[in-house]
Formats: structure tokens, sequence, C-alpha cells
């Protein structure tokens, strides 16, 4: 199985270098000055799980030679149209796009550029960055990559061809037979936490040991998880338990990627995220008067990064 990783990033570069590690087939789609670097240096990984260089496969769009099996997304939401561009090279008749990016707002589009039969659903768990010098840097124990079919047999031979060639690599690999309910219980788990980090400027722990927030956030999971609910995806007790226990931890040092982002005077994902959540509650006519401030909050800074302010 011949697998394309679009982005040798933090989250792409720890995954698909994992996965060249154990053996399989795996190409990084990236750009020239990347490609230059690794084909130099190696993709090197730092974590816990073990450091690794790995000499892996490398193309930009100017070499690219398709078609792959499946081509995984792992890019920030806002650049998902380029992402798109550059990829097509790669997809074939048979070729399965595979995003792991955050939020839902994702497959729309992705199913009208390539067919819905050829998206499959997928999410990851990693707290991963690049370093100074290029290498990816995993900050934890956890890893976890999970796919499925949306529709349809849950163990296409697809996904057992996927499943086979991640069978052996260095973090927690798992083919769902309820893709659709994952990806949306880690929607409102994730829009929970960008929305309390970013409006609140801080940490979990510090979130909570406030008078008030704990309760805000609390709040803020509720409408969340209404709308998931309304959508036909009711979060699931223990989905429930494990949200709560992360989010209500007085000595968490959590904030979400999106607050990293913001704090570094970046671009967010603040549209795809918390601003699709209201958008999706507006539409069932849900009130979510928490998401909606935590929204706003977002809008000013776009706005003002916009001007440079």
């Amino acid at each position: 199985m011949r697998l394309l990783f679009l982005g040798a990033g933090g989250t792409g570069g720890y995954f698909g270098g994992r996965a060249a590690q154990a053996g399989a087939d795996v190409t990084f789609l990236v750009r020239e000055a990347r490609a230059q670097k690794l084909r130099a240096q190696g993709l090197r990984i730092e974590s816990p799980r073990g450091d690794a260089v790995v000499q892996p496969q490398v193309a930009t769009t100017a070499d690219l030679h398709g078609p792959y099996d499946i081509v995984v997304l792992s890019c920030k939401a806002y650049d998902l149209p380029s992402a798109i561009e550059a990829i097509r090279p790669a997809v074939g008749p048979d070729t399965a796009i595979l995003p792991i990016m955050n939020g839902v707002l994702q497959y729309d589009t992705l199913d009208a550029e390539f067919g819905a039969s050829r998206v499959l659903g997928g999410l990851c768990q990693i707290n991963a960055t690049l370093g100074p010098d290029g290498q990816v840097r995993h900050l934890g124990q956890h890893a976890a990559f999970v796919y499925g079919e949306r529709a349809g047999e849950p163990r296409s031979a697809r996904c057992v061809a996927l499943e086979a060639a991640l069978a052996d690599a260095a973090f927690n690999s798992r083919l769902s037979p309820a893709i659709q309910q994952d990806i949306w219980e880690k929607y409102v788990f994730l829009t929970t936490l960008a929305a309390a980090t970013c409006l609140m400027r801080g940490a979990v722990g510090q979130i909570v040991s406030t008078d008030d927030g704990e309760a805000i956030v609390r709040d803020m999971l509720r409408e969340c998880q209404q709308v998931a609910a309304a959508s036909g995806h009711t979060v699931r007790a223990e989905a429930d338990a494990a949200a709560l226990k992360v989010l209500t931890d007085r000595e968490s040092p959590m904030t979400a990627s999106m607050f990293r982002d913001l704090s570094q005077s970046g671009a967010v994902e603040a549209d795809h995220i918390v601003g699709d959540m209201v958008h999706r509650a507006r539409t069932l006519g849900l009130d979510a008067p928490c998401l909606r401030m935590a929204y706003a909050h977002l809008q000013v800074y776009q706005a003002r990064r916009a001007i440079g302010a």
C-alpha cells in the first residue's frame, strides 16, 4: 500500500515517520526547502516513545508521481484549498483521501472535490510540533491515529490494508467501526478546549481554578454536546466522562493548539472549529451564548491580525 502524507510537520511528520520506520511505503509531499533538508538530514523524531531518524521518501509538486492508495491530510483548515491542488497529481481512480484534520467542515469540501465514497473519516490525538531545526518533537506519550469508512462496510479492503500497514508503527492505530461518532466526539471536546483557552487566555487548570471558570467550561461543553446530539451524534457516556476529566482538572497545563497559535500571533482555525459549531447551533435553533462570546473574541483577533494591529 502506497501512502502519501501531505507535509512533514509535527502531526504528519510523526505519524508518517513512524509508519515509514515500521516498514510502510510512505512518501512525504513537501515544499522544496523542506524536501532538501529531509533528504540531507532525514526526518528526525524526538519522543518519549523513542527518538528516531528516518530516511524518508520525499516528493514535491514538481516530481510527484501517483497514484497513491491513500493520501493523508493533516493540514490546517485554512490551507485545505491549496492542499487539494497539491495532491491532485497523486489521486487516481482508486485513491482514498484520509483527513486527520480538526473539525468536521472539511468533509463537505473534500466530498465535493473527490466524491464522498473516496473520502475516509479520520482523526488523530497527539501533542507534537516542529523544533527549531525542523525536527518533529512529540510532547508526551499519547499518539493515536483513528480512521474508518464513513458509510458501508467498516472493514473494507482499503481500511484492512491500512490497518496492516500501520500495525507495527509506534503509535496507537485503530480502525473504527463508528468513525463519524469518533470524529464528532473529538470535535465537541476540541471546540470546548479551544473556545475556553482562547477566550480566557490560559490553560485548563488556570481557568477552572477561578471562581466561575469550571461552570463556564461546563456550559461550553454542554452547548457543543447539544449541537452534536441534534446532528445525530449524541456524545457517549465514556467520551463525556473522559472530556470532563480533562476539562475540569485544576492541575492541567493543557491548552488548545489554537490558543498556542493565537499566542504567537499566528493564523487560527477559528471559523472552522468554534465558528462552525456556532453556525450549526444557530441553524439548529440552539442557544450557545458561551460559544458565541468565544467566537466573537476570535473574530476580533482575526480582524486585528488582518490589519497588522
